[in-house]
């Protein structure tokens, strides 16, 4: 108890060094007052600690919007005591079904039979020996069963917003929610207060002061009813007026004002009813705000976007939004809203897409990559693949099973194993014509979150058309990106030794038949790529991608690097080390590749809450402040251009120190707290890069084949079954009788 205390003193003696004004509050809201929204923290920072623990609501002060208020759902025990808790069912937020397994009970809540553990059956004495527990089983376990159940008066000073509900079960069980409202007044200052029940807000709005208490008719689900009227809830919209004469705002579900179908997709347009309320003189505030739940694909796994669509969206803004993630919903509104879209984005962080938007369209598609031009990225990538005529393509993998529909096709029997590129079975580029390709298989949205039953948007599933590298250059003149394109080639050393395809000539020759003006990078994990056409005369620049993870990097080889490298691409794994999700510890791999002179990138970000750490709040902003000011990298890697671009155009990052909820997280700022439970270990060091691990042997030369840059004529007779071709054999490019012979052999 001691240390949890001298941590929320701390923590309250910093919000009051780290307040200051937000660029957000010099612009004019369209809120029914004009101010800024509220920021409502749902139990506090709910989203990271127990609901309703005293950790959660200190943490939320020092990481909102100054005025933040402090949400606190009120239970009542058996002798009158005031509780936050967020479940009328305490065995769903604490550990009392553990403590006391023999007093589960059944009630009737608002005419629904209830089986659980209720407040109204234990004094607050009997309750100190249960603590809090997640309520949302998804969320970190690592604070369970630490925090005590707080009573109302300890909640730590804040503006206090207290939601009051299930009036008539505490009066079933001789206890007076209305007396103890009046009373925990006089001893609080109670900012807020609501309540989903007419009868109870119409009871104590005549008794409370209103210019210092508001009073919020809470709208449950549309179809709940109200207990006190009988009706429906979204049938009391009807009547806004009635409600202003014992209200002065209203809370809603988020689907209330602008809906989402079951299939996740955001309604063309709102609904009126903020302007309808603000017509009325009531506030509107909005809840089921959180980082981690399933949003609307249109927000692209990006909740800021989410809440500058209620916040900042030129017709309506709500007055507030309850959250259980305040520092999202405060860098949104302090940091992100009233951006000025014409403006040049700045320089910095340097943004290169993967795939173009491969968050949102299929990976390497023309849709894809015009989203990531419009989306602001400074470079557009063509991972480029061979296929079986010959043909450069740009495609995220040269296996087709990563990126495609090719195993629901016939195509399917064609796979083979490829020790050399990889342990499984795939069906390489090179199996298919460039012709098959465009017309037998389909792009396919990426989905690496399967296993978390996270799925990128149905709807761009199989959507957009393939391009070959010609094409991609084309496009990338019509739609440029702010900068130019980054090339990257991988395998080239199989190609030329088991195809006889120079896939570095093919690439060059594309390049300079394109004619494209803008800026050109050409990426590979092989230096003898980068080396190959670094010799030819041309203004190319070069990025080694270091495509393992690594703990360090020695001073010899970042030097080697340099010689045939401007810039490195990092993962991110090697920059700053985790356990569990929970951010331990940084390395020093980005300040001795920046002593090289090399410029460095890191990758893959992505936007989906289960890539990111627990510290990071389930917010891809978050992360990529964390890498590009706390570990100072110059460029990042990415399937969501749009975030990152958003990230570098807010207001908070143009220079100076932002407010603390635009700050990098510091590697083991959870695992610090004096509550942190959890089984994380440091992993142990790995090798560091050397220059063993980058110096290769000269790309060998190929025996002469058509320009593989265009389609040329067919190299090999019409396939065979796959059972019909031989093993693949060993072979060198020096013998083209033998180059011939695997040529036949792979591309059937």
């Amino acid at each position: 108890m001691g240390k949890r205390r001298w941590v929320c003193d701390v923590l309250f003696a910093l919000v009051l060094l780290a307040r200051f004004s937000t660029p957000g509050n010099a612009q004019k809201w369209l809120t029914l007052d004009g101010k800024q929204p509220l920021v409502i923290a749902k139990g506090g920072n709910s989203g990271v600690f127990p609901d309703s623990s005293s950790d959660a609501y200190g943490t939320a002060q020092f990481y909102s919007l100054p005025g933040s208020a402090s949400w606190c759902d009120v239970r009542l025990t058996k002798d009158g005591v005031g509780i936050c808790l967020p479940d009328i069912n305490m065995a769903n937020c604490t550990t009392i079904s553990i403590d006391y397994p023999a007093r589960q009970k059944k009630y009737l809540v608002n005419g629904v039979s209830v089986d659980g553990w209720f407040s109204v059956d234990f004094t607050f004495k009997e309750l100190s020996n249960s603590t809090l527990w997640r309520s949302i089983g998804s969320r970190s376990q690592a604070f369970d069963n630490v925090y005590p159940i707080l009573p109302v008066n300890d909640v730590p000073p804040a503006p206090l917003w207290l939601n009051i509900e299930h009036d008539k079960f505490y009066s079933d069980h001789k206890l007076n929610m209305t007396q103890y409202f009046l009373s925990i007044t006089k001893v609080v200052a109670v900012d807020h207060v609501s309540s989903p029940e007419l009868s109870f807000l119409q009871r104590v709005a005549p008794l409370v002061n209103t210019s210092k208490t508001e009073i919020v008719f809470r709208f449950l689900d549309a179809a709940d009813t109200e207990p006190s009227t009988g009706r429906a809830y979204h049938s009391l919209l009807t009547n806004l007026t009635f409600i202003r004469t014992f209200a002065s705002a209203i809370i809603v579900p988020k689907g209330y004002i602008w809906p989402v179908s079951s299939a996740l997709e955001l309604a063309p347009t709102s609904t009126s009813l903020v302007r309808d309320a603000h017509r009325a003189g009531l506030k509107v505030y909005a809840s089921g705000f959180a980082n981690d739940f399933d949003n609307a694909y249109n927000y692209s796994f990006d909740p800021s976007k989410e809440y500058l669509g209620f916040t900042d969206n030129g017709q309506f803004s709500i007055d507030g939004a309850l959250t259980d993630f305040p520092l999202t919903a405060s860098a949104a509104i302090g940091c992100l809203a009233h951006g000025n879209s014409s403006r040049p984005s700045p320089r910095k962080p340097v943004v290169v897409s993967y795939g173009g938007s491969g968050g949102m369209f299929p990976s390497c598609t023309d849709l894809a990559y015009k989203k990531a031009v419009e989306d602001g990225t400074d470079f557009i990538d063509c991972p480029v693949q061979v296929t079986k005529d010959g043909v450069l393509i740009c495609m995220i993998d040269i296996d087709l099973l990563k990126s495609t529909n090719v195993a629901s096709t016939t195509f399917f029997g064609r796979s083979i194993l490829i020790p050399e590129i990889n342990a499984a079975q795939g069906v390489y580029t090179f199996n298919l014509t460039w012709a098959e390709i465009q017309t037998g298989i389909k792009p396919q949205i990426s989905a690496p979150f399967t296993n978390y039953n996270l799925f990128r948007n149905p709807v761009a599933q199989n959507v957009g058309a393939f391009l070959n590298l010609t094409q991609f250059l084309a496009l990338a003149k019509e739609n440029p990106p702010r900068s130019g394109v980054l090339i990257s080639i991988e395998h080239a050393r199989f190609l030329v030794e088991n195809l006889g395809f120079d896939v570095t000539a093919g690439v060059v020759n594309a390049l300079n038949t394109s004619n494209l003006k803008q800026e050109i990078i050409i990426q590979s994990t092989d230096s003898s790529v980068l080396l190959k056409i670094q010799e030819l005369p041309s203004s190319y620049k070069f990025m080694y991608k270091i495509d393992k993870p690594i703990s360090d990097v020695l001073p010899s080889a970042a030097k080697d690097i340099a010689k045939f490298a401007s810039y490195v691409a990092v993962p991110k794994s090697s920059i700053y080390i985790a356990d569990k999700f929970y951010l331990l510890n940084s390395t020093s791999i980005v300040p001795k590749l920046k002593a090289a002179n090399l410029s460095v990138f890191s990758y893959l970000f992505q936007n989906e809450f289960v890539s990111l750490w627990w510290d990071a709040s389930s917010d891809p902003m978050v992360e990529i402040n964390t890498f590009v000011n706390g570990a100072l990298i110059d460029g990042l890697i990415t399937e969501f251009p749009a975030t990152a671009d958003a990230f570098r155009r807010a207001a908070c990052s143009s220079g100076g120190k932002g407010p603390m909820y635009w700050q990098p997280v510091s590697p083991g700022m959870l695992v610090s707290f004096p509550t942190f439970y959890a089984n994380v270990t440091q992993p142990p060091a790995g090798r560091p890069l050397s220059s063993s691990d980058i110096v290769q042997p000269p790309l060998p030369s190929a025996p002469p084949v058509a320009s593989p840059s265009m389609p040329p004529a067919p190299l090999a007779p019409p396939p065979v079954a796959l059972s019909a071709a031989p093993p693949l054999m060993a072979a060198t490019a020096a013998a083209l009788g033998s180059v011939m012979v695997l040529l036949l052999q792979l591309l059937s």
